[in-house]
């Protein structure tokens, strides 16, 4: 049975201090949701190592949110990710919608990065979806296969075992526009056919989240479909009550 999966990410969001409160809030809330469920948080790479102790024994994982595509070097302000893995990281989210549009992240940049997350034992939250334009012109489904094939298609299948993937609708996220749950559904299930072409079986074992303005009121429509596995939130996932009510999505 595929993993159901809470991920919030903070984005550029809290102080040190914040975070550490906020982990501690979740962390307290954690009995109220389902133990099926698997709450992972992406502070900024500030607060890791703070949110990480704090979390530690709460089976709460923790995550950053982005890493370098080399292993270590004259790169400055870049962070490996072995310093993310050495800090008890266990996950990276690479793709996001934000780092490909505005740092211009390409396949190539990507394909490293996944390397480098795989070599220091981090599962990726790898990410894709489609922006407003390519929706309106019915390229959608285009554009995420692309991003898949390009990325996801070069691991081998022991690496993709280990793979989480979040649908990020770009089209949806601050427009005004709102995905349905049948929507993100459609994308999912198309996702996971393009994920069984190169993988087969092993494509049902594969959690695919959802990333388009998930809240504690369409949690848990959104979750009742059959290839939604979770989300990948961002907005409510800086307010601890609202990430708790989004678990509660997935029935106790």
């Amino acid at each position: 049975m595929r993993k159901k999966i809470v991920a919030g990410n903070w984005k550029m969001n809290t102080l040190p201090a914040e975070g550490v409160e906020l982990a501690k809030n979740v962390a307290a809330g954690k009995h109220t949701v389902c133990d099926c469920v698997n709450f992972i948080v992406c502070p900024p790479f500030t607060h890791l190592s703070e949110v990480v102790k704090v979390l530690k024994g709460t089976g709460i994982a923790v995550g950053a949110q982005n890493c370098a595509a080399e292993a270590k070097g004259a790169y400055t302000g870049e962070v490996a990710a072995a310093m993310i893995a050495a800090l008890g990281c266990e996950y990276v989210i690479l793709g996001h919608s934000e780092r490909r549009q505005y740092y211009g992240e390409t396949s190539e940049t990507l394909n490293k990065k996944m390397a480098q997350a795989y070599a220091n034992n981090l599962t990726p939250i790898y990410c894709v979806g489609e922006n407003l334009e390519e929706r309106e012109a019915g390229k959608h489904f285009d554009v995420v296969k692309a991003q898949i094939e390009e990325v996801v298609y070069n691991l081998t299948a022991e690496q993709f075992a280990k793979l989480v993937i979040a649908y990020e609708p770009v089209w949806a996220i601050g427009t005004g526009k709102t995905a349905t749950a049948d929507q993100a559904q459609e994308i999912h299930a198309y996702i996971r056919k393009v994920l069984a072409e190169k993988f087969g079986a092993a494509a049902a074992e594969c959690p695919i989240l959802y990333g388009g303005s998930c809240k504690p009121a369409n949690a848990a429509e959104i979750f009742a479909k059959e290839d939604v596995d979770g989300g990948l939130i961002g907005g409510a996932a800086l307010k601890a009550e609202d990430f708790l009510a989004i678990g509660k999505g997935f029935e106790k």
